[in-house]
């Protein structure tokens, strides 16, 4: 047997290394594989359990339907419900007001002097005619003795004149005086009367100014702050007064309408007595309520609105003069409207609707027209029924024919 030379070519079948690298590089290539449908089926597995269907996927397929969901296998939505019923609604108009005292009285001295003493407390509550200070009342019982000792002189100087009228018109009667003498006494006695009149009015005048060294309330209400303290020399009529009085109780409000809500207004005699009620700056507390009073008689052309006057007793001193409120006018109450809560109603590319629950379950959107409302409630004018059950909460995330879970009693 001849062997081959070492360094001879070699033939096919003594090469087997190429042979067993292909086998490698493919038993590499089906481990790869392998392991990527493992890693495949391992997703698919987790997404079919997070879309609600159930284990393998064969039934809850995103698009069929799936039984543990909505239309195309999503999760059911829990909603709010409420029932279409019958009720009043309320025909309201808002506004912005500001507290106006029915007075506001500047408490000033009606004659000039000392302030002797200031009889009131800072934000006392006052009653009409109440004593609130004092000036130092003795130059005027001065100034009125005096007027009245000028009178008893002028009135005894009247009395003679007189006596001696009587005197002159016997002796007239008898020709013993001349016409003249007569006449001049007669003057006379005019003269005293009317110096008596000028005294009594100079007496009453002394006893007014002495009434004026009391400064009494002219209304009740609250006292503010005091300007001038006992002591100080005052005037008559000065640009400081020494408190100001504001009544408290009633207490009106002025607002703003606009000139749309005239006419029905009109319609109701003027809106007098028509109920109004006072919240406070945000809307919220309830600070009063009252009537209105009365509209003004023009239009503010820059606004577009006209003014308004309301009436509130204020027992309670709940409205602060000068106070910020919001003010909801009634004009008018609408009887037997089908009414569903304002957050049923939604808006969409065709108009309002709301979203009507179905005997299976499922929701339909049903058009529907808007009528009146308030903050909470809204009225149906047309597209829905009474007892029809609608979509009060989670409406956003519904479609057409979306199944959904009831909150439970």
């Amino acid at each position: 047997m001849i062997e081959p030379s070492s360094g001879g070519p070699r033939g096919p079948a003594s090469r087997p290394k190429p042979s067993r690298l292909r086998i490698l590089i493919g038993a590499i290539v089906i481990v790869l594989i392998a392991v990527g449908l493992a890693l495949m089926l391992s997703f698919c597995a987790r997404s079919t359990k997070s879309d609600g269907g159930p284990p393998g996927g064969g039934h809850g397929r995103r698009g069929q339907g799936g039984s543990a969901g909505g239309p195309g296998g999503g999760p059911l939505i829990t909603v709010g419900v409420a029932t279409a019923s019958l009720g009043p609604i309320p025909i309201q108009v808002s506004a912005l007001g500001t507290v106006t005292p029915v007075a506001t009285i500047n408490i000033s001295a009606r004659v000039s002097g000392m302030l002797d003493t200031v009889a009131f407390t800072e934000g006392q509550i006052v009653r009409k005619g109440q004593l609130l200070a004092v000036i130092d009342p003795r130059p005027f019982q001065v100034a009125l003795q005096q007027a009245r000792g000028q009178l008893l002189h002028d009135q005894a100087l009247l009395e003679t004149a007189k006596v001696d009228l009587t005197r002159y018109r016997t002796l007239r009667s008898q020709d013993s005086i001349s016409g003249q003498t007569y006449d001049t006494q007669a003057d006379l006695v005019r003269q005293d009367e009317a110096t008596v009149s000028a005294d009594q009015a100079s007496v009453a005048n002394a006893n007014l100014n002495l009434s004026f060294t009391r400064i009494l309330s002219p209304v009740s209400g609250r006292v503010g702050l005091r300007q001038v303290d006992a002591g100080n020399q005052i005037t008559a009529n000065q640009a400081t007064p020494l408190a100001v009085v504001t009544q408290i109780a009633p207490m009106t409000v002025v607002f703003t309408l606009p000139e749309g809500a005239i006419g029905p207004l009109e319609r109701h005699r003027g809106g007098a007595g028509l109920a109004v009620t006072a919240y406070d700056r945000a809307g919220g507390a309830v600070l009063g309520q009252g009537t209105l009073a009365t509209l003004d008689n023009q239009i503010d052309t820059t606004t577009g609105t006209v003014k308004a006057k309301a009436v509130f007793p204020n027992t309670d001193s709940a409205l602060f003069p000068n106070q910020f409120v919001s003010v909801v006018l009634l004009v008018d109450t609408l009887q037997n409207q089908i009414i569903v809560p304002t957050t049923a109603t939604r808006h969409g590319p065709q108009g309002d609707f709301v979203w009507v629950l179905q005997p299976d379950k499922t929701v339909k959107a049903r058009p529907v027209t808007v009528g009146p409302g308030t903050a909470e409630t809204v009225s149906i004018a047309a597209g829905l029924k009474v007892g029809e059950t609608v979509i009060t909460a989670g409406g956003d995330r519904l479609r057409e024919g979306s199944k959904v879970v009831l909150p439970r009693p």
